[in-house]
C-alpha cells in the first residue's frame, strides 16, 4: 500500500468509527464527504513531507522523459561535431589492425575510398589525416617525406577531395612521424629542439598541405611561434582566406599517446617531449599558449588530451569566447574505455557518450574521436 493510500485508509476508518458513535445512520453523501477530506489531508501531509522550502526544489519532472532529458543539455552531440582520425601509410594496399588501438587500422591509399564510402553515407563530415611512412629510408633528420608530393598525405588529400567533395579534410602538421629521431621538429647537435628551424620547416609543410587542397591545417608540434609563421605563409600564398588554421594550442605531455605512437610510428628514439609539450599541472602555461595562438591568427584552438583536461577546455572557451574549441579524445583515453568495457566495468556505448558529453559540457564544440564510426550509428538510433 502506498503512503497516500495508507493515510487515506487510516483517516477514513477513523472517521467511520466516529460516525458510528455519533450517528448510527449516516447518509452516503456524509461518507463521501469524510473520505474526500481524508484524501485532501493525505495529499497535504505527503506534500509537507517531500518539500521543505520553495516549490522550485522539485526538479524530477523536468527530466522524467527521455526527450525532456535531452533538452537539459547545453550542447548535444551531433555528427557535424566529429572529426575522424585516419592513419595513411605509404604502402598502397596496406590495411593493418593496430593492436593497442581497438578497431583502428593503418591503411594505404588504395584502401581509403572503400573504408570511407559507408561512413560518408552515414553522415561523416570530417577526417584528420596522419601520415605513416614505412618504406625503408623514408625518414631522415629533417622529415623531408612530410610534404613529398607523392607521399601518402598529399596523395590522400587529392583523392578524398575528388571522391568525397562533401568531406572537410583536416591534416595534422608535425614532423615526428617523418623524422629519424621521432621528435616534433629539427634538432640541434646537442639533441635539443631548434625552434627557429622547426617553425620554418613546419610552416612549409602546412603550406604544402593547404596548396594540395586541405581545408584545414592543424599544427600539433607545439613549437613557439608556428601559428604566426603558418598564417603569414598562407597570406603570402594568397590562400589564407580559404584555409582554416586549427592550433593544438594546449597539448600536454603524458602517457596517453602510446597507442597513437604505435599507429604512426612516432616514438622518440631518445628522450621525451616534455620540453615542448605542456606539463600536466601547467594550467597557467596552457592559458598563455591559448592566448598566444589566438593572437597569432589561429581560427580554432584545440586541447589535447580531452577528458583529463576538462578545466583547460573550459579555460579555452572562456579565453576564446568567439572561437570554436576543439578537443582531441586521444588514443589512450579511447583504449582505456575499450579495456574497461571488455572487463565488464561498464557498457562501451554508455561510457563513450558519457565521456564525450562531458567534453562538450566543458566547452568543446568539435571532437576528434576514434569513436566516430560508432557515433554515426549510435546517433542515428
Amino acid at each position: 500500500m502506498s503512503f497516500l493510500q495508507d493515510l487515506a485508509f487510516r483517516d477514513s476508518a477513523s472517521d467511520r468509527r466516529q460516525m458510528a458513535r455519533v450517528h448510527s445512520a449516516s447518509t452516503i453523501d456524509d461518507r463521501r464527504s469524510h473520505i474526500s477530506r481524508a484524501r485532501s489531508y493525505a495529499s497535504t501531509s505527503a506534500t509537507s513531507v517531500s518539500i521543505s522550502g520553495d516549490i522550485s526544489s522539485q526538479l524530477h519532472g523536468g527530466y522524467s522523459h527521455p526527450l525532456a532529458r535531452s533538452w537539459q543539455a547545453e550542447r548535444q552531440l551531433t555528427k557535424s561535431m566529429l572529426i575522424y582520425p585516419l592513419f595513411i601509410s605509404d604502402i598502397d594496399d596496406e590495411e593493418t589492425l593496430i593492436p593497442s588501438l581497438p578497431d583502428q587500422h593503418r591503411r594505404g591509399i588504395n584502401k581509403i575510398v572503400a573504408h570511407l564510402e559507408p561512413l560518408v553515407r552515414k553522415g561523416l563530415r570530417s577526417v584528420i589525416l596522419f601520415g605513416v611512412p614505412l618504406a625503408a629510408g623514408a625518414k631522415d633528420a629533417l622529415g623531408t617525406a612530410a610534404d613529398d608530393p607523392h607521399g601518402p598525405v598529399m596523395a590522400s588529400i587529392r583523392l578524398i577531395r575528388q571522391r568525397f567533395p562533401q568531406l572537410f579534410v583536416v591534416v595534422d602538421v608535425c614532423l615526428c612521424e617523418y623524422t629519424s629521431h621521432g621528435h616534433c621538429g629539427i634538432l640541434r647537435e646537442d639533441g635539443s629542439l631548434n625552434n627557429e628551424s622547426s617553425v620554418d620547416r613546419i610552416s612549409d609543410v602546412a603550406l604544402a598541405y593547404a596548396q594540395a587542397g586541405a581545408h584545414c591545417v592543424a599544427p600539433s608540434d607545439m613549437n613557439d611561434g608556428r601559428i604566426r609563421a603558418i598564417k603569414l605563409k598562407l597570406i603570402e600564398a594568397g590562400i589564407a582566406h580559404q584555409v582554416v588554421l586549427m592550433s593544438y594550442a594546449a597539448k600536454f605531455s603524458g602517457c596517453l599517446y602510446g597507442p597513437f605512437r604505435d599507429a604512426a610510428g612516432s616514438v622518440p628514439s631518445f628522450g621525451d617531449r616534455k620540453c615542448y609539450q605542456l606539463p600536466h599541472g601547467g594550467r597557467g602555461l596552457a592559458r598563455r599558449a591559448i592566448e598566444r595562438d589566438i593572437g597569432e591568427g589561429a581560427d580554432i584552438i584545440m586541447v589535447k588530451p580531452a577528458s583529463q583536461y576538462l578545466d583547460i577546455i573550459s579555460d579555452a572557451k572562456e579565453i576564446g569566447k568567439n572561437m570554436p574549441v576543439a578537443a582531441y579524445h586521444v588514443s589512450g583515453e579511447f583504449a582505456m574505455i575499450h579495456a574497461a568495457a571488455k572487463a565488464g566495468v561498464f557498457d562501451l556505448k554508455t561510457m563513450a557518450f558519457e565521456t564525450t558529453e562531458g567534453i562538450l559540457r566543458a566547452g568543446a564544440t568539435i571532437i576528434v574521436s576514434y569513436f566516430t564510426p560508432q557515433f554515426l550509428d549510435w546517433l542515428e538510433s
